[in-house]
């Protein structure tokens, strides 16, 4: 099955499917599934021409994956441009929501620690 140029998995439950699609998670996938009164458990293979038409027809109506990803990164770019603290840590590359940074968000910020092995050094075959 596609929509919108995006393959669904057929051999996944629909409520998972359909999460491939950008913008559409499990809750907004079982809201599609209620509207259209299918069962979660009901693949993608399994679905009827009429009912894989109501599908696409309700995502089409959403805001998903081009359009979606172009106003996530104009509301980025809107607080960066207005010089916000959450635009500045945009900017930083630093969490934006009042996660700690002492001990988190290591690979982010480029400060990624190796633990050290046990000290000796394996002896070389000769």
């Amino acid at each position: 099955m596609r929509i919108l140029g995006i393959n669904v998995p057929n051999e996944k439950r629909l409520e998972f499917a359909l999460t491939c699609v950008y913008g559409v998670g499990i809750s907004t996938a079982r809201k599609i599934l209620k509207q259209v009164s299918l069962d979660f458990g009901k693949k993608a293979e399994e679905l009827t021409e009429a009912e894989e038409n109501q599908i696409r027809s309700i995502i089409e109506g959403m805001k998903i994956e081009g359009n979606l990803k172009r106003e996530v990164s104009a509301n980025i770019k809107r607080l960066k441009d207005i010089k916000s603290y959450r635009g500045s840590r945009h900017t930083k590359k630093l969490p934006a929501r009042g996660q700690r940074t002492k001990t988190n968000s290591r690979t982010i910020r480029g400060n990624v620690r190796r633990t050290m092995a046990s000290g000796k050094r394996k002896e070389s075959k000769t």
